[in-house]
């Protein structure tokens, strides 16, 4: 476990928040996490769960995506590189691990120069439910 975990995890409301996520699916913004957290009787302020999620993203602990509106929603990921693709109305995430994207991503990094890269990949869309309603113009 790292420093930086160490300090995340230290708190009551760290743990809180770590548990909640834990628990739940998909990608959550900081002010869903407050109200999820407000209806289990749990008391953290929205400013603390920010800068836990911070901290956990730095740490490596959480995935961090922005949708529309650039709206940062956070999720409890395995620690395997993967990539995601999200849903902008539901958003539904699905992780996709792809050896070619992988790939792809080192070979555009070595072409420019760069070392030491962490790929990551979000394809933002609308997932066939949500697609099917949009047509229908609900």
């Amino acid at each position: 476990m790292t420093e930086m975990v160490s300090k995340v995890w230290s708190t009551r409301q760290s743990a809180a928040v770590l548990r909640l996520l834990d628990e739940t699916d998909g990608f959550h913004s900081a002010q869903e996490l407050h109200a999820m957290l407000r209806e289990q009787g749990i008391s953290v302020g929205l400013s603390t769960i920010y800068r836990i999620m911070q901290r956990l993203v730095d740490a490596g602990e959480v995935n961090v995506v922005h949708g529309r509106g650039h709206e940062a929603k956070y999720r409890r990921c395995e620690h395997r590189r993967h990539y995601h693709l999200i849903c902008r109305l539901c958003h539904l995430a699905v992780e996709v691990d792809d050896a070619t994207l992988d790939a792809w991503a080192a070979s555009l990094a070595q072409e420019h120069g760069f070392v030491e890269v962490d790929p990551t990949l979000e394809v933002l869309g609308l997932c066939r439910q949500c697609a099917v309603q949009h047509e229908r113009g609900e």
